[in-house]
């Protein structure tokens, strides 16, 4: 379900991190924003902050529904921290008449019950479950262990990996122009660039330069990754052995799904009646009842011989700190779950691999819904001020029947790759972009109503 709008009304329940970054990005948009919370803080700061309208009070109350006229609205986002207040204010606002609906959930069971339970019958289109998405990126992150950050389109027609570069990469110092005259049978391109110790994100020409300590973000083919591999000096390390710390909803489902795959997993959990309970439900994982924190039990339970360590308790600095100790142990991959946004900006300078904050995942997921044209997927990644679009051209887009050179192309955006028939193209100045290809932009947030008027 994708929305295509010129004019939207949209509203949200929760004023939380998911709600203020989902409201953040939407303002972007031009669009009627309602932000409904309990808290007047809360909406005071986004208030400030942001183009929107705020209402303080229970997005229970009818009263107030009828007060944010959600009779005539677009969509109706629920995200507070309660599962259930969420798919009731759901049902209500599609009651009361609201076109579509978004409810934010923890529980796994009822996405996996979208088969047997039609959750739209009560008023509810879409369930969104931060934990499940969490659980689901660290998966394509072990899946690339390599580079700090994936995301595959079409089922890996096309990759999206990042990595940073060292002085002894090859290109590294020079343009993109002469890294691709020196490399000119290599099936990848650069579409970011993250200068070590900024937020600056750069979408490069070919006159942009590769430094040392750049994060540069590649779009790839499957025979890409290995040449990155070699160009980068990675080296694809086999995961076999992970373990997680902490045994709630993300570390049981992550445990859960790694051991249908085979891997062998330790799990540390400190709560002994809830490590009882994961032993029961998972035969195949070592489940350790003690405190991760304590260097000793890490090293008893040889965490030096771990290929992948991953921390997801609900404590952001417990988590960042046992991935520094693991990473002085030498385990090639770390991933930490951080609730903090402004620990996320900062992994690279932290020391850890990755950092993942699931209400950010949560308010890009449920962003991807209200594109304008033709977008069918998107993705924002760790410490990347930008987006990744995939648009499906029609016949009526713009940029239907044109090569790519000759199009009105923004330079704060670019086209990284082109899937055509299911099978990934690294598409060049003069491929002409024909009706039916999905198109795979990185652009600045600047940028994307441009982008988007090209594809509609």
């Amino acid at each position: 379900m994708v929305f295509r709008y010129t004019y939207m009304k949209i509203i949200i329940a929760g004023g939380g991190e998911v709600g203020f970054h989902l409201a953040k990005l939407l303002s972007f948009e031009s669009l009627d924003i309602t932000l409904i919370d309990t808290e007047k803080e809360r909406l005071n700061y986004a208030e400030s902050h942001l183009d929107i309208k705020a209402i303080k009070g229970d997005a229970l109350s009818l009263s107030l529904m009828e007060e944010a006229q959600v009779a005539s609205s677009d969509l109706f986002i629920a995200v507070t921290s309660e599962e259930a207040t969420n798919i009731t204010i759901c049902a209500l606002a599609k009651q009361l008449g609201c076109k579509r609906t978004i409810a934010r959930i923890s529980n796994f069971e009822f996405i996996r019950a979208k088969e047997t339970i039609s959750f739209q019958e009560i008023g509810v289109d879409e369930l969104i479950s931060p934990e499940e998405l969490a659980a689901n990126e660290i998966q394509q992150l072990l899946d690339q262990s390599a580079f700090s950050n994936s995301y595959e389109f079409e089922e890996g027609a096309l990759t999206l990996i990042g990595t940073k570069l060292d002085d002894d990469v090859p290109f590294v110092g020079k343009t993109v122009k002469d890294a691709a005259s020196i490399f000119s049978d290599v099936h990848f391109m650069p579409i970011a660039i993250q200068r070590q110790g900024t937020q600056t994100t750069i979408i490069p020409r070919g006159d942009s330069c590769f430094e040392n300590g750049d994060t540069v973000f590649f779009i790839t083919l499957k025979e890409g990754v290995e040449e990155l591999y070699k160009l980068t000096g990675k080296k694809k390390t086999s995961i076999k052995n992970i373990m997680i710390l902490g045994g709630g909803k993300i570390g049981y489902n992550t445990a859960r799904e790694l051991c249908k795959k085979k891997f062998k997993v330790t799990i540390l959990e400190k709560n002994k009646k809830k490590a009882f309970e994961i032993a029961d439900l998972l035969p195949n994982a070592l489940v350790i009842h003690g405190d991760g924190r304590n260097s000793d039990l890490l090293d008893e339970e040889e965490l030096s011989s771990m290929d992948a360590f991953i921390s997801v308790t609900e404590n952001s600095e417990t988590n960042i700190m046992s991935c520094l100790m693991a990473k002085t142990k030498n385990v090639k991959k770390t991933i930490a779950l951080v609730e903090n946004m402004d620990y996320f900006q900062l992994s690279h300078s932290i020391g850890i691999d990755t950092l993942i904050n699931k209400k950010l995942l949560t308010a890009n997921t449920i962003f991807r819904y209200i594109r304008k044209g033709d977008v069918v997927d998107m993705t924002t990644l760790n410490n990347l001020n930008a987006e990744i679009l995939e648009f499906v051209v029609n016949a009526n887009s713009k940029v239907a029947n044109y090569r790519i050179k000759d199009i009105d192309f923004p330079r704060t955006a670019i086209i990284g790759g082109v899937i055509k028939e299911g099978v990934g193209i690294i598409a060049l100045g003069n491929y002409e972009i024909q009706p039916g290809d999905r198109i795979v932009v990185c652009c600045l947030p600047r940028s994307i109503k441009r982008i988007e008027q090209l594809f509609l």
